[in-house]
C-alpha cells in the first residue's frame, strides 16, 4: 500500500466552494447545501483505497453523532476512474448505501476541487468552523490498516468538539496517511 501524506493546507484558509454531483441523490450539492451551522466536515475519500476502507464505519458513526449537533459533512471522490473503474460514480453510490453514508458522496470529474483543497491522499479530513475558516485538517486517528490501533476518529471528534465549543483547535495536527489521489494524466 502506497502512504502518501496530506498537504495540509494552512489553518484559517477560507473552504473552497464546490457544486458537484452526488452519486446517490443524482443532484448537484454545493458547499452552501452541506455547511453545517457550526462546522463542515469535507473529506476526501474513495471505494478502493485500504485505508479508506478501515475508516468507513467511523466516519458514518461521525456524521450520526455530529449531524445533529450542527455540523454538515461531504465526501469527495476525485480520482481518475478511467483508470481506476472501482470509483466511478455508479459504484460510488453502491458504496455510499452499504457503508450507511448519511452525507453526499460527491464525484469531482475535472479534479479541480481536490486541488482546490490542496487534497493528496484518501482519506484526507478538513473541519471548517462556522465561517468556513479551516481549524483542522489531517487524520482522522492514528488507526491504519494492520497496525492494531483501533479506529476512533478521536483526532476529528477533538476538533469538532473545540469547534463547537468555542474553543481553539490544537494547532500540532498530524497528515492523514492513505493512498494518493489517482490523478489524470
Amino acid at each position: 500500500m502506497a502512504r502518501t501524506p496530506s498537504n495540509m493546507l494552512p489553518l484559517g484558509t477560507k473552504a473552497p466552494g464546490f457544486d458537484l454531483p452526488d452519486t446517490v441523490s443524482g443532484t448537484n450539492r454545493s458547499l452552501s447545501d452541506i455547511r453545517g451551522e457550526k462546522a463542515t466536515v469535507v473529506m476526501f475519500i474513495c471505494n478502493h483505497c485500504p485505508f479508506v476502507k478501515h475508516v468507513n464505519q467511523e466516519i458514518s458513526r461521525l456524521a450520526s453523532d455530529y449531524t445533529s449537533k450542527g455540523v454538515g459533512f461531504a465526501a469527495i471522490s476525485s480520482n481518475d476512474v478511467e483508470n481506476y473503474p472501482d470509483d466511478a460514480p455508479g459504484l460510488m453510490a453502491e458504496n455510499a448505501r452499504k457503508q450507511g453514508f448519511s452525507f453526499p458522496y460527491l464525484y469531482d470529474e475535472s479534479q479541480d476541487i481536490a486541488k482546490a483543497y490542496d487534497a493528496a491522499c484518501t482519506p484526507d479530513f478538513y473541519v471548517f468552523d462556522d465561517k468556513l475558516q479551516l481549524a483542522y485538517r489531517g487524520q482522522l486517528d492514528d488507526s491504519r490498516p494492520e497496525n492494531g490501533i483501533p479506529v476512533t476518529g478521536k483526532d476529528i471528534r477533538t476538533a469538532l468538539e473545540a469547534v463547537l465549543h468555542g474553543q481553539q483547535v490544537p494547532e500540532m495536527q498530524k497528515p492523514s496517511i492513505g493512498c494518493n489521489i489517482k490523478w489524470k494524466k
